[in-house]
Parts: C-alpha cells; structure tokens; sequence
C-alpha cells in the first residue's frame, strides 16, 4: 500500500465518499505523493511511452507544424512556442532541432515555455533543452505576453474527469468509497443536484441503469483559454491525444502501470490515470471563443499528411539493415491502424484566419 493509498483511505473514512474528480486530482497532483509530482515513468522502462519517445519523427514534424503555423501568422518576432506536459522533453528538443535545420527564423524567434510540475521532469526538460533556455510556469496564465504557438501532447487526457452514473432513482455522480473490507470502490453519489451541476455535460433524460457520463472541467477550460489567448494575441495550438475511442455510456478512466492496464483505485500515486479525450466537446469550447478550430483526424492521417513517410526515407537512406528495421518498426508503431494510428487524434485551434494549416483538409 503506497503513502497514498493510507492517505485517501483515511480521507475517506472521515469525511465521506469523494468524486472520481477529486479522486484524480489527489492521484496525480498531490503535493506530495501525486505520481505527476514526482514519477518520472514515461519510457520503455518506465509505465507509458508517448509518440515522441516511440520516435523522433513524431516531435521533428509537429516542430515543423508549429512553423508552419507561425509563417501562416506573418511570422511574429518574438513569439512563445510552449508546452503542455513535456514529458522529458523529447518532443520539444527534436522540434527544435527539425526547425532549426528547416526554419531556423521560427527557433530565433521563439521563446521556449514549459508547462511542468514536476520536479523530476524539469531536471529532465532542463539537460534535454539547454541550448533553448527554457522557463517553466505552472500553467497559461504564467506565459509571457505575444502570440502562442503551443503543442499539447497526451497532456488532456490525464486532466480531472467527473462521472456520473445512472441509478434507479436517476443521474448520481460516481465517488470513490470505502467497501466492505475496507478497499476502495467506485459508488453512487447521495446528492442529485450534483448531476445537474455538471459544467459543459448533457446528460440525456434516460440512459440503462449503470450507464456513465464524463466530462473533463479542466480539460474544457485548458482549451478554452488557450482559443481566447489566440483569438486575442494570435497564433495556433496543437492537441494530440487518447480519444473518442469508446461508446458514450462507459467509463473511459484507466489506469496504467508497466505499460499494463491496472486497477485506477490501486497503487495510488504510483499508477498513471488518464481517460478518454472527448474532442467534439473540446471543438465547441474553442469555437465558442471565437477561435478556428481544425479536425480532430486521426494520429496516421496527420502524421502521413505532414510527410512521416518522405522522412522514413531519407532516415533509412544512411542507416544500417538493423537500424533501418528500428526505424520502420517506430513509425509503423505510430502509424498503427490498430493503435496509435487512430487512437490518437490532432486537432488544431488557431486565430481565425484564411490561410490554411498543415495537416488538415479544408
């Protein structure tokens, strides 16, 4: 039983149930025993690995998006390229070296920002980036003024979700409770006013006994702010993520550990939660702040748009039979029908403009 684990037990024991949002939020960010405060398992040996650590590709042709948004711009001088959940940097240190070769005025004129919590991750960041002279904030609001042209990878998934779960009595949001011998359990909210509190969430009249609703506040008003600061001040944003990957009515939150599915309510602190991304959700938000907003497409159909196989090529071109086979295995990986390929989706938010970005059919 990890420290967190006693900890929201005994939360639980003297106060009551808690919502699966809470319970997120406590799992990931506890000051102390959040595993996004001070795991750094991202990795082959860790518990997950994102595109960017899967190959360089992913982060040299999501640099050269964000260049190509900025030249679409007027190319601003200076301009924030930022971050959301860099990980150890990897992405951002193979954009930055794919524009530096391709579109060196776009590194010139950038001022590199991360968006990072962890301790850990910021040494990381920090060995990774040390010719880009990172700043770090804690979130949007700590950015410096000018246009933003961010990248946020596998960043809203792991964002608080609320749930909600129909009984016979009608729509409860789902807590985490004690059960009977004492581990935790997923339950029924008392309080039915909380359903109707639900912010951005329709949750329709009927639905089966046992049906689940979700809604990520965090996640809406992320994106939200990001398309009014981009209406305001201009540039472009680019979301990859999980999502849309399952039915409405079922619980997308998941948890994560050794690259295995594992009970979320286990190993609190040291297991990864994410759920599902709801992208048409998202799409509305951005609009709704005036921002134009592109897709979501599938991770493949991007990727390929944008050149992925051009690149392979000319990797492989100077690479020996062995590593070639690497580099065919990596991108086959992110390109993956079966997995990666579809189940993460890009979607852009940008300035409302005429001028077309890359990756996406009009």
């Amino acid at each position: 039983m990890t420290p967190l684990d006693r900890l929201v037990r005994r939360m639980i024991a003297q106060t009551g149930p808690v919502p699966v949002s809470r319970f997120m939020a406590l799992a990931l960010q506890h000051p102390e025993h959040g595993y996004y405060r001070s795991a750094a398992a991202i990795g082959r040996s860790g518990d997950f690995i994102t595109a960017p650590e899967v190959s360089q590709v992913f982060g040299e042709l999501v640099g050269l998006w964000l260049a190509g948004a900025w030249d679409r711009a007027g190319r601003p001088d200076p301009c924030i390229l930022c971050e959301a959940g860099p990980g150890r940097g990897v992405l951002m240190a193979d954009a930055l070296r794919a524009v530096r070769r391709v579109i060196p005025g776009f590194a010139a004129a950038a001022r590199v920002c991360l968006i990072e919590s962890n301790e850990t991750l910021r040494a990381a960041q920090a060995a990774a980036l040390d010719q880009a002279a990172p700043v770090w904030v804690e979130g949007l609001d700590g950015l410096p003024d000018g246009p933003l042209f961010l990248i946020a990878n596998e960043f809203l998934d792991a964002l608080p979700v609320r749930q909600f779960v129909m009984t016979p009595v009608g729509w409860r949001e789902r807590t985490v409770a004690l059960g009977e011998g004492g581990g935790l359990v997923f339950a029924a909210g008392d309080d039915p006013a909380a359903a109707v509190a639900a912010s951005g969430l329709s949750l329709p009249e009927t639905a089966e006994t046992g049906g689940i609703w979700e809604t990520q506040p965090d996640a809406l008003a992320f994106v939200r702010e990001v398309a009014r600061r981009l209406v305001d001040r201009g540039g472009a944003a680019l979301f990859v993520d999980y999502g849309d990957n399952l039915p409405a009515g079922r619980s997308t939150l998941r948890g994560i550990r050794g690259h295995r599915l594992v009970d979320p309510l286990g190993g609190i602190g040291a297991t990864d939660l994410s759920v599902d991304v709801d992208f048409g959700r998202l799409r509305r938000a951005a609009e709704q702040a005036g921002a134009t907003v592109l897709g979501p497409v599938g991770q493949a159909g991007f990727l390929q748009s944008l050149g992925i196989e051009a690149r392979r090529a000319a990797l492989k071109a100077s690479a020996s039979s062995d590593d070639a086979a690497a580099i065919d295995a990596a991108i086959d990986r992110l390109l993956d029908p079966a997995g990666m390929g579809t189940a993460f989706k890009a979607m852009a938010v940008a300035a409302p403009s005429r001028a077309p970005l890359p990756g996406f059919s009009p």
